[in-house]
């Protein structure tokens, strides 16, 4: 099993294999073939390798959006692989921040709006939530942009906005596809930036999948992946 630290273990995924495809001249495709991996709690890792080697299908099974053909999948105490639907959407909204390439934010929000919705649709108080909201803008330097809208952003700003959103409900595992893939090289440095200082204060644990190289270098642990396998 590739072990990325020996402190606490936060995801442990055993022996994972998922398939994709039917019977017909291509047959099915192994995504993930027999992957076993453990991630301390607060590790915040980069997963590299060429499109299609696995790495989005990994990143998806550990956010419970897909689920694997076989082997164990376990976040912070939870079997991921045996959860039900309820199970699984108690743990999006609660355990997880997902920060996806194509930022997702809604058009007719501002950005605090955006961030402060799902505290909001868990049930937090609206004091509380806008406290918190302040809080995440501010970390991920944002705080002057709070009253505009996405499309008054550039493209770096809506991926820090994004980022503040996936941490604003205080999540144990915050997970990143491609959080600099649309983005020119100075506001990737800056949503770069971020990263690694939400990783320096050790506020989540953080799985970001990438084809950056200077992204995979700055962050404190890396695998590659390749024919749904882990090679390094």
């Amino acid at each position: 099993m590739a072990r990325i630290a020996d402190d606490a273990v936060m995801i442990s995924i055993k022996r994972v294999s998922r398939t994709y495809g039917g019977t017909g001249e291509g047959g099915r495709v192994a995504a993930l073939d027999n992957v076993s991996l453990e991630i301390p709690d607060g590790a915040c890792l980069a997963i590299t390798g060429p499109s299609g080697c696995g790495k989005s299908t990994l990143l998806n099974i550990l956010g419970g959006l897909d689920a694997p053909d076989s082997g164990e999948v376990w976040v912070d105490g939870l079997a991921l692989h045996g959860a039900s639907d309820a199970e699984l959407t108690a743990y999006r909204r609660q355990r997880v921040g997902i920060v996806f390439q194509f930022f997702n934010l809604l058009p007719a929000m501002t950005v605090a709006e955006n961030v402060e919705l799902p505290l909001l649709l868990r049930g937090d108080a609206r004091a509380a939530a806008a406290s918190r909201v302040g809080e995440m803008l501010d970390l991920v330097g944002l705080a002057g942009r709070a009253r505009h809208f996405p499309h008054q952003l550039s493209g770096g700003e809506m991926q820090r906005a994004a980022l503040a959103r996936a941490l604003a409900g205080a999540p144990g595992l915050i997970l990143a596809d491609e959080p600099t893939g649309n983005l020119d090289s100075a506001n990737a440095a800056n949503v770069t930036e971020a990263l690694l200082k939400i990783a320096s204060q050790a506020r989540t644990t953080m799985v970001i999948v990438t084809h950056s190289p200077d992204l995979a270098s700055a962050l404190p642990s890396r695998i590659a992946m390749r024919d749904g396998k882990i090679v390094s």
